[in-house]
């Protein structure tokens, strides 16, 4: 059993209240709220070594260097990466997709009449990226079906791979569904009928499950700070190293290169390859307190009290007539998506809620294909962390009640 009282100590904005009611956040699967290890971590670096890294022998820079490789370490035995240079900072998820995308791009490695492959559960930012490197290529974008439950038809994959697929890329975790992605069995397919790379998106399974890239054996493994307790602003590019040491940078500038001049250029090794500029130092150093603050707790800990929050949700809410969870049957973590009949706003609800000091996310959640799918214009998103007690789950659904009396 979780202390959660003591871990909700650690998170100071919890003591808050919204329109006079105590805040209960339900909107984890947007962005997670920050313990004080983390926030401890971003001032220390801008009080105590505030100073550019890699580029200085004065004692600061020395010091903000090691701080930030440290957070590089923290993150490889995070994953599971086999090498420290293969972890690489970015702004986060959309980014490091684009990154992937450009990179391949540059690399020339698709021409006109290969081929893409999605999935129907993605968000947009693992659509738009391919889509804009089709563009660019002549390359085709192929979306792997799902089915009413959420579940992905994976005899799409038997009937579709084929020596023109360059790129299968997927979500472990759907963010508007909360539906887990058998990625071991996607990955084995891949393998065995085509030459494909393999990119996994993984914002939001890294801070419900224990990841282990290696035994995974997805080419790049992509995920953000901001929804595992981390700042806004950063995230992680895990790839391949003999991948990444064959592909063309996204960005040029500072700190990538190993030789410049007018004639030509030559690119520094990895990491810093891939990481242009300067980085966001205070960033990927609290993301690495993050890592600390899981792991604190333990991912078995974690994923078991998630689970619990998810089924009592699901659960209790299923017994308010009327109201549909979308994915219902399926394997799911974090998530729980809904509406009610008669109700045609979802963001009505959210109002309703909100009044009520409860945080939750409505509307389409950067998944329009999945909408137009169920042809409905969003859902309600009920999203849960670590934090998140049984006793908010009953303060939801009351409010979900309240919500549809008033509007039906």
């Amino acid at each position: 059993m979780l202390d959660l009282q003591n871990i909700r100590s650690q998170f100071p904005i919890l003591e808050r209240e919204i329109n006079g009611k105590p805040l209960i956040y339900l909107d984890n699967a947007a962005t997670s709220q920050k313990p004080i290890l983390v926030l401890n971590a971003l001032q220390n670096y801008y009080t105590d070594l505030n100073a550019n890294v890699h580029r200085g022998i004065h004692s600061l820079s020395q010091m903000a260097t090691i701080a930030m490789e440290e957070a590089r370490q923290k993150i490889q035995k995070f994953i599971n990466a086999k090498h420290e240079y293969e972890i690489n900072f970015t702004r986060g998820t959309t980014e490091s997709i684009n990154s992937v995308a450009y990179a391949i791009g540059n690399s020339k490695i698709l021409k006109p009449g290969d081929e893409i492959l999605v999935s129907y559960l993605e968000h947009h930012s693992n659509i738009v990226p391919w889509q804009m490197l089709c563009e660019r290529t002549g390359a085709q974008l192929k979306v792997i079906p799902m089915d009413e439950n959420g579940i992905l038809q994976l005899d799409f994959l038997d009937k579709e791979l084929n020596e023109k697929t360059k790129m299968v890329a997927f979500n472990q975790v759907s963010n508007a569904l909360g539906v887990i992605n058998p990625v071991d069995e996607i990955i084995a397919n891949v393998r065995k009928n085509s030459s494909a790379l393999i990119l996994v998106d993984g914002a939001q399974s890294i801070p419900h499950m224990k990841v282990d890239v290696q035994q995974m054996d997805c080419d790049f493994f992509v995920f953000s700070g901001h929804k595992m307790y981390a700042p806004t602003g950063v995230g992680i590019l895990y790839g391949k190293a003999e991948i990444l040491q064959q592909l063309q940078p996204f960005h040029g500038g500072g700190e990538m290169i190993a030789t410049c001049s007018f004639q030509k250029t030559t690119y520094a090794d990895l990491p810093f390859k891939f990481e242009a500029g300067t980085p966001n130092i205070a960033g990927n150093i609290a993301l690495g307190a993050a890592v600390d603050f899981i792991e604190n707790i333990g991912h078995d800990a974690i994923a078991q009290h998630e689970h619990q929050l998810l089924v009592y949700a699901q659960n209790n809410l299923l017994k308010i007539d009327g109201l549909k969870v979308y994915a219902e049957k399926a394997n799911r973590t974090g998530v729980v998506s809904f509406n009610l009949e008669g109700v045609g706003i979802a963001s009505d609800v959210g109002m309703i809620l909100d009044k009520m000091g409860i945080a939750v996310r409505t509307g389409h959640h950067c998944t329009q294909p999945i909408m137009e799918f169920f042809n409905i214009a969003g859902t309600v998103r009920a999203s849960f962390a670590v934090y998140n007690t049984l006793e908010e789950i009953d303060q939801l659904v009351e409010g979900v009640k309240k919500a549809q009396r008033m509007l039906s």
